[in-house]
């Protein structure tokens, strides 16, 4: 990666046919145009970027059309950084921006770059990528049996019953069948990340699926410090105070995958006797709402589990406490 507060930084607007590029270097288009969003466009695009060489290039989420644009940049060896939709909209808007185009996206990204230097932060590899949409399926099918099986009491069509219940035994099935081929997927094709994801799942609580999730979409844990890591999760209390007034923290942001899914580590961590346990009764009984204890648990949690990546360490009671 090239790294020179001088050079230049470039945007890329994704559609689902094409990117629209540009490339700015003091507040200055030095080059914009579109490229087909293929795996050949974004090679040409990817070695046009690196002659620029480029300190960066910023993308925005949409709805996963950038994934394969992002991995073909950070093939090629450039940072890439995927940054917040509204935090870019917001950008925009603070530099006067008002139009709204796919040329006018990219020169945003572009300067956004310029301007605000955003921290680096892991890109999804093509397996992990991979990782990650197993779990999504997995989590979708999941959604579409709770959604049936709440509509089931609430339906009094008998036919309509019937088809509710065709549904959910077709579901449970996929399900099965998913599950088993994430299970075959991960034996083939994990490599280094067998040994992390045994760590993980030494810590009480954190299951299979835990550690599968925080392998896909926490790259950075074990590389972070404690605050970064939390705030990746959206675990991290942010502060709401003016003058002497102090209200109440809460969490906002990070990746929901993460959090939801250490959120459900916290509460199987609380149920069984251990310091996970005593942690959560003590909020509890200080007048802690109990879900924000479950928060406070998950975000022990999480912090633990980034220093025994960091350190090569399985879980111990005594770690909780360091």
């Amino acid at each position: 990666m090239h790294s020179d507060s001088n050079a230049p930084w470039a945007g890329m607007d994704v559609a689902s046919e094409w990117v629209d590029i540009a490339v700015i270097q003091n507040n200055k288009v030095i080059e914009q145009w579109r490229c087909a969003r293929s795996e050949a466009g974004l090679r040409e695009a990817a070695e046009r970027l690196r002659q620029h060489q480029v300190n960066g290039v910023v993308l925005e989420p949409t709805g996963k059309l950038e994934v394969m644009v992002g991995i073909a940049v950070a093939a090629a060896g450039l940072a890439v950084f995927r940054i917040n939709a509204k935090r870019i909209r917001d950008f925009a808007r603070a530099q006067g921006v008002l139009a709204k185009t796919d040329r006018v996206d990219a020169r945003v990204l572009a300067l956004f770059g310029e301007r605000m230097r955003p921290e680096p932060r892991a890109w999804l590899d093509a397996n992990r990528q991979q990782l990650a949409e197993w779990i999504a399926r997995q989590r979708q099918l999941v959604d579409l049996r709770t959604a049936e099986r709440n509509r089931l009491p609430r339906t009094t069509v008998v036919a309509l019953r019937r088809s509710i219940e065709r549904t959910l035994r077709f579901l449970a099935k996929e399900l099965e069948r998913v599950e088993g081929e994430l299970s075959a997927w991960w034996d083939e094709h994990a490599g280094a990340w067998h040994e992390p994801a045994a760590r993980l799942r030494t810590m009480p609580g954190v299951g299979p699926k835990t550690a599968r999730v925080l392998i896909a979409h926490l790259p950075e844990l074990g590389c972070a410090n404690r605050r970064q890591i939390a705030s990746l999760a959206g675990l991290a209390p942010i502060a709401c105070e003016s003058g002497n007034w102090r209200g109440q923290r809460h969490i906002r942001g990070g990746r929901a995958v993460v959090r939801s899914a250490l959120y459900l580590a916290s509460w199987t961590a609380v149920r069984r006797a251990g310091t996970f346990r005593a942690i959560y009764e003590n909020l509890v009984a200080r007048g802690k709402p109990r879900q924000l204890a479950l928060i406070a648990v998950a975000r022990r949690m999480l912090v633990v589990l980034n220093d025994m990546l960091r350190s090569g360490r399985d879980w111990q009671e005594r770690m909780i406490f360091a």
